[in-house]
């Protein structure tokens, strides 16, 4: 059966067009030119903007191609406790400590949209800086995994980091590192590092194997460890308890497994990801409860009618009507800090669930109204720098200092005008219950921005793309039928692709 969006084309349909003099160029390029026809939002420029606000979050000595001019190196000094090199990775949100946690669940995600759905960034010209910007965090993760039962999950002490209003390449406070070792056992950050460095694997297998490998073995020897010393990492590690206090580590053990069965078809994966899968309705998707990732997951790789009935009921608890309240303009509202993260969250598992043919119709629409409610539909943008009425004073320290060597302290919290530097694609916090927003640089449940609150949203961005209806994709190839040649080549093409590829 046909389904309706451009995933099925992977990329292949374009290159069966026979070259016609009058046509102009029918390449991937100016297929990124229909965004402005096939939605309202231009989801080319999303994606583009997203990937810009992950580079405005690097840590460590940037490159040499670095895209964000009020950047610079920083946090350079940052070690473990043998004096191992930690430098690099992302500063987890307006602040400038890297969390382990919600960086490899941000990495996994992401990660996951580029091997679903690569053609939507290869189309929009962001391919190579989508690898680029996967790659940052995952080299960081093969630094701090320095031994096979040891990482490090933080560098930087919360607290004090508080206290600074100021740009990362000014720090100058302590930036102790924390581990996790038999003794100090971490199977969730352990396990969900896992899962970022299998999906690592899989999307760069083909363009560096050698890379591709040292990921799959890191991974399996992380899993290996959550498995063998389990225990909630902030147990140990009271330094992250109070930002990202973890609530268990079944689920990013089930998760884990079922990212190293799909990297390696390996039946003990599958078989420690099913031992672990909790059952029945998932409470929603982030950092700390991947239940319903790993179920639309699990359901990929078996097609078990389990975890179809564990995904049906999630959504009949998420859709209108269930037990997720709604604010007025439609936004699923599971919580009030970040709200947007977990309906974006949930937009890419219910656009997941439809590309595998779970109520596709159903799914795609309520994602859509969830997603474009972030971009707009409510009357402004929650997506720094672009749309209409964008937030111009997200609670980030680096976009709110002036460019160096201008001094940058509280003040500069509290100044009543836009942020100096545009944070482009950086998705805030979101409104409260009623719809309310204010753009107030101090509101951080509202106005923050995180790595986690961007990776579903780019995600289900990637997805989108993909969304066309077929007859839209017919209007947009009768735009460049120029003759009756070119039209019954187009359509023995579609015919042939057809045929053969679905």
């Amino acid at each position: 059966m046909l389904k309706c969006s451009l995933h099925c084309f992977k990329g292949t349909f374009v290159p069966f067009f026979p070259f016609n003099p009058n046509i102009t160029n029918i390449n991937h390029k100016r297929i990124t030119d229909f965004s402005g026809d096939h939605t309202k939002y231009n989801y080319d420029q999303i994606l583009q903007l997203s990937i810009l606000f992950y580079e405005s979050q690097r840590s460590g000595k940037l490159p040499a191609n670095n895209r964000i001019p009020w950047r610079g190196d920083s946090a350079l000094n940052d070690k473990g406790s043998n004096g191992e090199d930690l430098t690099g990775g992302w500063y987890d949100a307006g602040d400038h400590v890297k969390f382990g946690l919600p960086m490899a669940f941000s990495t996994t995600m992401l990660t996951w949209s580029l091997l679903e759905f690569q053609d939507a960034y290869q189309a929009s010209g962001q391919l190579q800086h989508m690898y680029d910007s996967i790659k940052w965090p995952l080299d960081y993760f093969l630094k701090a995994h320095t031994k096979p039962n040891e990482f490090y999950v933080q560098v930087g002490d919360g607290g004090k980091d508080h206290s600074y209003w100021g740009r990362p390449e000014d720090m100058k406070m302590a930036r102790p590192s924390y581990k996790i070792t038999p003794s100090c056992a971490g199977s969730d950050v352990a396990a969900e590092t896992a899962a970022a460095m299998a999906a690592g694997y899989m999307v760069f297998k083909n363009k560096d194997s050698a890379y591709a490998n040292k990921l799959l073995s890191h991974s399996k020897q992380l899993y290996d460890f959550a498995l063998a010393h389990q225990g909630i990492y902030t147990h140990c590690i009271n330094e992250a308890a109070a930002y990202y206090r973890s609530m268990g580590f079944k689920d990013e053990l089930a998760w884990g497994g079922a990212w190293l069965y799909y990297a390696t078809k390996e039946a003990k994966y599958l078989t420690s990801a099913e031992k672990y899968h909790q059952p029945g309705k998932s409470w929603g998707l982030s950092w700390d409860d991947k239940q319903a990732a790993e179920q639309v997951l699990l359901y990929k790789l078996t097609k078990k009618d389990i975890y179809k009935k564990d995904i049906e009921a999630t959504f009949q608890d998420w859709m209108p009507g269930g037990g997720i309240p709604y604010t007025p303009k439609g936004l699923a509202f599971r919580l009030k800090w970040g709200a947007l993260r977990y309906a974006s969250n949930m937009a890419f598992v219910a656009l997941i669930a439809a590309e595998e043919g779970l109520h596709s119709t159903e799914y795609r629409k309520w994602a859509k109204g969830q997603i474009h409610y972030a971009l707009g539909d409510t009357g402004r943008s929650y997506i720094v720098g672009f749309g209409k009425n964008p937030p111009k004073r997200p609670h980030h320290r680096g976009s709110s200092c002036p460019m160096m060597p201008a001094p940058c302290a509280w003040f500069d919290q509290t100044q009543p005008g836009p942020n100096p530097h545009t944070l482009y694609g950086a998705l805030v916090g979101g409104p409260g219950k009623n719809d309310e927003y204010n753009d107030k640089r101090d509101d951080y449940i509202h106005n923050e921005v995180a790595t986690d609150y961007n990776a579903g949203f780019q995600a289900s961005i990637a997805c989108k793309y993909y969304l066309f209806d077929f007859a839209e994709l017919i209007r947009i190839i009768n735009g460049y039928l120029q003759d009756r040649e070119c039209y019954l080549s187009i359509l023995s093409s579609l015919y042939i692709y057809l045929t053969f590829q679905v």
